[in-house]
């Protein structure tokens, strides 16, 4: 199965526990964007509609796509308050897309799955004449403790090879690959950045549950997955059953040329 795809395999869980994104986002990119209500936008890889929620509230018309079946149906549920939501459960590789339809095409936590020359010549086709693209993502951000080295530990007993480095995470930082992707697609303006901050307090459960839908740990096989996550959290328990996490998200976004 592509890493990608292992999302859906825990679609309930997912929208359980994933964090959603910073309310001043959606206000900054609706500002940026020039956006009113009633405007089509298009949103890539859409997962259970942790962002989809925040374009839907300031009354925007959201198209939303993404490959998971049970991603979309868990999607429908968590949505069913807002009556301007079309929900389409397909790659955007291969979906066909309404030209210069959109006035902003936006991926949260997604735009890395696709490859880049899809990724940012379909997006640019399907926007409107002084249409926007929004990228974003959430990043951990690890904090020097006792409780990262021993995770550290951890991970090196349980992943063979495993080497502490950036998170996977890392590619939506101002100095990860994004900002020199708008500009090697020619077909954007000037990249805009953005970085919101903010914590997450977790018990041990509840960091697990989180942890589980992560797809690098999807990916490993179910018995070494379950001792990792068994270790982690006796960690956890060790240091009282609790831990905060800080966390940014980070947005890029620019204008169609």
């Amino acid at each position: 199965m592509e890493q990608g795809a292992t999302f859906d395999e825990v679609a309930d869980l997912y929208d359980a526990a994933r964090p959603g994104y910073p309310d001043a986002l959606f206000a900054d990119i609706v500002r940026a964007a020039g956006l009113t209500a009633g405007d089509p936008i298009l949103e890539v890889g859409c997962g259970t509609g942790k962002a989809t929620a925040g374009f839907a509230q300031r009354g925007l018309h959201v198209v939303a796509l993404d490959p998971g079946a049970d991603l979309i149906r868990v999607a429908r549920s968590s949505l069913a308050p807002f009556n301007d939501i079309t929900l389409v459960a397909a790659r955007f590789e291969d979906w066909l897309a309404p030209p210069a339809a959109f006035k902003l095409v936006a991926a949260a936590q997604a735009a890395h799955w696709i490859a880049p020359e899809v990724f940012f010549a379909k997006a640019a086709m399907a926007m409107a004449p002084g249409g926007w693209l929004a990228i974003f993502g959430n990043v951990p951000v690890p904090r020097p403790s006792p409780l990262l080295d021993e995770f550290h530990r951890i991970y090196a007993q349980h992943i063979p090879g495993f080497t502490p480095g950036p998170p996977p995470e890392a590619w939506y930082l101002p100095g990860g690959p994004v900002p020199r992707l708008f500009d090697d697609s020619r077909r954007f303006g000037a990249v805009m950045h953005q970085r919101y901050p903010w914590r997450q307090p977790h018990t041990t459960a509840s960091f697990i549950d989180l942890s589980r839908t992560q797809s690098y740990h999807r990916m490993l096989a179910p018995a070494q997955r379950e001792a990792l996550f068994a270790a982690l959290a006796a960690a956890i328990d060790a240091q009282g059953g609790r831990l905060e996490l800080a966390c940014e998200t980070h947005l890029h976004m620019a204008p169609r040329l």
